[in-house]
């Protein structure tokens, strides 16, 4: 046998272009990863701005047009107003002029990102030292102790993920990529459930419980744990069901390449470019991520919205891998095997069954 031969043998022209998927995936992540955090900066970061009326609109008109538009400013009646549209995430920060002295103060949230709060601090005490006004910096809803950074709860969501495509992936590489019936489409979608609610309450046991990392409700970090898991895994099922083992190469496409870098989570939204700071909310790892947050920090505020994202997800997921299971038509051997008949002779001239 000749080399050529020996090629051809070892490398497949299924496996070559599944080693071309894997070198176009791995590409894509460098671009994606490198590309949403090489230079994170601020962009029409909602903000806040309480001052008297005489001086609001001009400031107002000043902070819109710093260079580089960081902050899409807005005002507000009072200092209790901004507070609440914080803690609702409706705006990241503001600034609450004091008519009555010369140093102002900025309401930050670093619950939410603590590159961001930093950045806003920055920005207004630049602002604040050209009109020789100095700034004092608020919390308001801080980040935990044991949350360097507030990358804990971006992390949990990213475990998630990684659980919800993996054991899809390890159900389909085990039996088959696609489900050869209906009953073997439902117990899977069984497994990813029960899998699902095992993940959400592990994870929510080792963020808080065991490290301490993120407070809020044990509960809804768990809840949103298992409907994270249930969404990807069933994504990743319905890819499975749709092309087969590329399946799996789409699935960590859209959550890992796509999802993880503009999830929000080394740098929130506002910090990301354009592209990634419009697609991140609508996956899994960005709903997910502004849930966790908004569970340790933000009073469970403002989570309607992602977990619908999920929600829609996880139906989606289902519905298709469900749908495709009922359409696919057995092959033969299983046909057999369902009406209890013995396969035909595999050579010879001899008979079929009857």
């Amino acid at each position: 046998m000749t080399f050529a031969d020996e090629v051809k043998n070892a490398v497949t022209p299924r496996a070559a272009l599944l080693v071309i998927g894997v070198l176009a995936l791995q590409l894509l992540f460098i671009a994606s990863y490198v590309g949403a955090l090489h230079k994170p900066k601020p962009t029409d970061v909602p903000f806040a701005v309480v001052a008297p009326q005489q001086v609001s609109a001009r400031l107002v008109t000043q902070l819109d047009h710093l260079p580089g538009g960081p902050l899409d400013p807005r005002a507000v009646a009072d200092a209790a107003t901004a507070r609440r549209q914080i803690l609702n995430r409706d705006i990241d920060g503001a600034l609450i002029v004091d008519p009555r002295g010369s140093t102002d103060t900025v309401l930050v949230a670093s619950g939410g990102g603590t590159v961001l709060a930093t950045s806003l601090t920055q920005i207004i005490k630049k602002v604040e030292f050209t009109q020789k006004r100095t700034v004092r910096a608020v919390d308001v809803a801080p980040a935990s102790g044991q949350d360097f950074d507030g990358l804990s709860s971006f992390y949990l969501v990213v475990g998630w993920c990684v659980g919800g495509y993996l054991c899809a992936s390890i159900l389909a590489i085990s039996a088959g990529t696609r489900p050869a019936n209906r009953q073997r489409a439902v117990i899977r979608t069984g497994v990813m459930a029960l899998y699902s609610i095992a993940g959400g309450i592990g994870g929510a046991i080792i963020i808080g419980p065991i490290l301490g990392a993120l407070p809020g409700s044990f509960w809804g970090l768990a809840g949103l744990g298992a409907l994270t898991v249930f969404a990807v895994g069933m994504v990743t099922l319905a890819l499975e069901a749709l092309t087969g083992i590329v399946g799996i190469g789409l699935a960590v496409l859209l959550v890992v390449i796509a999802g993880n870098p503009s999830a929000g989570g080394a740098f929130p939204l506002p910090m990301l470019p354009d592209f990634w700071r419009a697609i991140g909310p609508a996956l899994p790892p960005g709903a997910g991520t502004w849930v966790a947050r908004s569970i340790a920090y933000f009073r469970g505020n403002a989570v309607t919205g992602p977990l619908l994202v999920l929600s829609a997800w996880a139906v989606a997921g289902t519905v298709v891998t469900l749908l495709l299971a009922m359409r696919r038509k057995p092959d033969a051997a299983e046909a057999a095997e369902t009406a209890g008949a013995p396969h035909a002779p595999a050579a010879g001239g001899g008979s079929t069954a009857a």
